[in-house]
This record gives structure tokens, sequence and C-alpha cells, in this order.
């Protein structure tokens, strides 16, 4: 039977219609569907992924990738990529989909900040999550699937969930609390062992080496990095921070070293050469699960230029304290164990002639530390500089029995005791913070009619992702809440590196034993690796502590420090603002 050429090509015509278009990677669709507001986005408008984010949406998006672990800075745009991936899994792949971030704000700004805003923006995805979608803020259904949000601190919202897709971003902030069934990552990736298409995607800023969940993930994958060309040899090279140069004291001219010609790049060229880039595999072995590591050094945000980042290190480098989220959150690097323990410190080499008695010139803020014992009150001053470094001018034991009116006397007149200052002035104690511990009623019976002069009473909470200071009310007495993980590890720091620490040279061994007293050490619970405090056996660590709430008591004082040092430069004390009086006759 012979077929007419016209029937057959109209045949042919009619398949080709009706077949499906190609699928668009999801790069792509990211960049032609997703559109940002101008409340999330610098250049609100449609999606424009950096190229380092294209390989890393596709990686997300291919179906023979399980796992895609990415290790990352700041200023890299990866909540972004995440609400553009996730649009994708809404339109063209609908699952029951889980994002799991540290805690129930974060929740609650990743859904009504960021993800409704951006949905609503876009045309494909404006219908999605709509409002008769949602069965709570934090739980919408759409056609073939539904998104959960859930804090990482509630066991509870994990169990209750079951996806195919689970974005985990900022595991490294996730608390592993004491009573919960194991960790909150191992817990959401159980959430899709019923599924044999699942999707896993960690991110996360890197913290401490020793317990990054970010970093193990990483290099349990085939290990990405991105490499660029150099633009005298053709060489394709991994930026790395010991490559990025500048001339002394000048951070304006920081250039890129070629690490194979050792030729000179400037940051006007970095946009050129990201946009060459490419990722290699360190790993290639690792089949299905991929990991990328992404820095702010390839960011070709405004913010992020060499010299910008050059200047941020200049400022970070004088503590441990500022360096550590710099080198987090600027090079996606983890901390690695600076400053756990203090026994190689040198103490003396960190004594200065100054004391209670003769205060340094430097010294403009003064905050006191108190511990109580069952004989004593203990008593740390700290004086501070306007750049926030201190100086620990002496320890004082107040001895009696806490449970005596007579001892709680002399606390005070230890608090209310004047120092002269050298530049004529007088210092007084600006905060204090006082341990209740086991001495509760006494603290806060002593504590409570003075909180206007900012003595407060104190307690320690754990965890080291704790605020310094935070509040609370217990037994109408305001109760500063004081992150002594976080804060130790601080004091610590600065120990280990530099001089933003100095001590009166009338402080003893004895005292400098009791600041060394306690070692940072990291054991396992349930599995995973916890950090904490440990006291080394037969010390004594009230120095430590008393340090610590000085510390934190810091935090209550909202001074101008050059206010402060034009008063302590008057000899008859701060000058007082004029007393305005208002009559009642004007509002008649």
């Amino acid at each position: 039977m012979t077929i007419d050429p016209r029937l057959d090509q109209m045949r042919r015509d009619a398949l080709q219609a009706f077949r499906p278009p190609a699928k668009l990677a999801l790069a792509d669709w990211i960049q032609e569907s997703v559109f940002l507001p101008s409340s999330i986005a610098a250049q609100p408008g449609r999606m424009r992924l950096w190229k380092p984010q294209i390989e890393i949406a596709n990686s997300i998006g291919d179906d023979t990738v399980e796992r895609v672990s990415i290790l990352k800075s700041a200023r890299v745009g990866a909540t972004q990529l995440m609400v553009g991936t996730l649009g994708h899994f809404v339109e063209n792949d609908p699952s029951p989909v889980l994002c799991v971030v540290p805690a129930e704000a974060d929740a609650r700004h990743l859904m009504v900040s960021v993800i409704e805003p951006t949905f609503q923006e876009s045309p494909s995805l404006r219908a999605a999550l709509s409002d008769d979608s949602r069965d709570t803020m934090l739980h919408r259904r759409f056609a073939g699937g539904s998104l959960s949000i859930v804090s990482a601190r509630a066991p509870r919202n994990l169990r209750a969930r079951t996806a195919r897709i689970l974005f985990a971003d900022e595991i490294d902030a996730y608390e592993l609390s004491a009573g919960t069934e194991g960790d909150p990552v191992e817990l959401a990736m159980r959430r899709t062992m019923t599924f044999g298409n699942r999707r896993i995607v960690l991110a996360s800023t890197p913290v401490d080496a020793e317990t990054s969940r970010i970093l193990r993930a990483y290099e349990q994958s085939d290990q990405r990095v991105f490499e660029i060309p150099c633009p005298h040899c053709s060489q394709f090279s991994e930026i790395v921070w010991s490559d990025i140069k500048w001339d002394a004291d000048k951070p304006e001219t920081a250039h890129w070293r070629c690490p194979t010609c050792e030729g000179r790049v400037e940051d006007r060229v970095k946009a050129q050469l990201v946009q060459k880039g490419r990722w290699r595999a360190l790993a290639p072995h690792v089949e299905g699960h991929r990991g990328y590591k992404l820095t702010s050094l390839t960011s070709t945000l405004p913010n992020a230029t060499w010299p910008k980042l050059a200047a941020e290190f200049l400022q970070a480098k004088r503590s441990p304290t500022t360096l550590k989220p710099w080198l987090n959150t600027v090079l996606g690097e983890p901390w690695r164990g600076e400053g756990d323990d203090l026994d190689s410190t040198d103490f003396a080499a960190l004594q200065r002639p100054f004391s209670l008695d003769t205060v340094p010139e430097d010294a403009l803020v003064l905050t006191v530390g108190g511990d109580v014992q069952k004989d004593r009150v203990e008593l740390t001053y700290t004086g501070w500089t306007a750049e926030g470094d201190m100086r620990v001018l002496g320890h004082v034991p107040i001895w009696g029995d806490p449970t005596d009116g007579e001892t709680w006397i002399e606390v005070e007149d230890a608090l209310r005791r004047q120092f002269r200052h050298p530049l004529g002035g007088v210092l007084n104690v600006d905060a204090a913070v006082i341990d209740s511990g086991n001495w509760a009623d006494q603290v806060y019976d002593f504590c409570r009619p003075r909180s206007s002069r900012r003595v407060l009473a104190g307690k320690g909470v754990s965890g080291f992702s704790r605020p310094s200071l935070a509040f609370s009310t217990s037994r109408k007495v305001r109760l500063a809440l004081i992150g002594v993980d976080g804060v130790k590890l601080a004091l610590h720091q600065r120990l280990a590196h530099g001089e933003t620490i100095l001590f009166s040279d009338q402080l003893s061994g004895d005292y400098f034993d009791q600041v060394r007293a306690e070692r940072l050490v990291t054991k396992f619970s349930r599995g995973r690796p916890m950090r904490l405090w440990e006291v080394i056996s037969g010390r004594r660590n009230e120095a430590l502590d008393t340090l610590a709430y000085s510390y934190a008591a810091r935090q209550l004082v909202g001074l101008d420090m050059g206010r402060r040092e034009s008063d302590l430069a008057r000899k008859d004390g701060p000058k007082k603002a004029p007393t305005v009086v208002k009559s009642a006759w004007l509002g008649r």
C-alpha cells in the first residue's frame, strides 16, 4: 500500500504537536519563571543565577543525584536559590516538601518574608500558595504535594512529616537538646526514607570543625570546588584566601595572585573570570552525592569585592571573637579549635602595671562579674576600651556567709566604690551581673532594688548558639541569662590570640590557674559530636566564671564612648542635662 506523502507529513506534524516540550534544566526554569520582589532583592525582577549557582540548581533537579551538600559562606545567594528550586518542585515535580530551619522564628521569616513574596511575584507560582492552600501558617497544600517549614528545635515537628524533598538550611546552627530522639538532620532524613526517588539538600555556613554537620556532609560528597581561569596563563584554579594579596595597610589594592604563574588579577575582571569558571570534583568516585564549596571570594556582589573583603579581614583579625565569624561567613571555613585550652597561654606576658588603684587611661567603662560561694562572694572588675578590649583591673573576694546581711552590705560597698581615672574624673561601676546559682534568694533580694543601676542577677544557660546576654523574669526580678558556653569560648579565643585582654600585675598565679581551669572537649551524644566545657581535675574556676559574667555585663552598657571620655576629663564629673520645667498651664 502506498502512503500519500502529504498524509505522512501531516501525521508527523500532529505527533510533534502533541509531544511534550523538552524538559528545561532546573536552572533555566528558575531564570525563566521565578521573579524576586524588591523586598528581598537589590535587583528585583526575573531571577538571574550567578554562574556557580547554575550547576548547583541543575544538580538539585537531576534525577540521578540523591543528595546535594552546600558548604557556603554568606553573600552567595543560597536562600534565593533554595526558594527558586522549591518553586520547581511545586510547579513541575509536585511532591511532599519539607524545609527545616534552626528556629521557629526562622521558619516564619522564610515563609512570610521570602517564599510567599517570591511566589506572589512569579506568575507561574502565584496561585500555588494561596490562602485556600493554608492549613497553618507554616504548612501549605498544592496540587500533588505539600510544603512544610519546621524548626529543628522541636523533634515532634519532624516526626509528624513525611517528605520526598528535604531542604535543611543552616544545619550547623541546629541544637541537639537533651531528651531528644537524636540529631535533627538525621531525624529529618529519616522522613524521606519511604521514597526511592528522594532528594536531600543540606546547606550551611560552617561553625566549628569538630562538630560541623555541613563539613562532614561535604567530606562525604564528591567535594566540588569552583575554579576560574587565570587571564595570564589560562590555568584553572580555586580562589583561596592565601592567594588574595594587598600592599601593606592598603586593602584597596587587594587582588588575586594566580598560584600557577603568580600573575596579578584585579577585582574588576573577577565577574568575567567567574563567568568562564567551572566546578571540579575532588572526589569524582563518589556517585549520587554532590558537594559544593561556595564562598564570597567568587561572589560578584558589590559588597564582596576583594578590596572590601580585605578591609573586613583587617578589622576582624584583631580578635578571634571577630575573626571566627569572618572566617565562617566570608570564606565558608570552619573554626578549627583554637583556644580550646589555655595551658600554653603566657599570662605573665599579658600583665600590665595597672590595678583598681591605678586605672589605665584607655579603660572607659567598668563592669563587674560576681560569683557566690558558701563562705564568700567573689567579684571581678573589668575595664573596657573604646575598641572593646578588656582590662582586668582586679579580683576581690568578700568573705562572709551569703545568708548574712552584713556580707551583702560589703558587696554593695564594693559596687559603689569609685575609681580615680587618669583623665581626672571618676569611674564608677557601670553594670554588674551576679551569678544566682545555689543562692538565688539572696542574690535576687540584693539585685531587685538595684536593677536601675544595672546590677542584675544572672544565670548561666548552655548552648553555643545562645546569645551572650538575654533576659527573663523570675520571682519579679529581672534575670540575665548568660550564654556561658559562647562567652567562655570568646574569652579563650581572645586569650589564645593577641592582646585584647590584659591583666593587672597585681593578680597572682592562683588567679590565672582559675582562668585556665576549663577546657573545651568533644564528646558524643546519641552518636553525634557535642562540644562542652570540662573543669580540669583539681582546679577551681571562680575567676573564669566571674570574668565571663563581667564580659556579659558589658552589653548592659550603651554609651557614646567619646562623650564618656569627655566626662572623665571633667574633674567635676559629667555635665548634667539642663532641667526643663513644663507648665501645666500650657495644656489648659
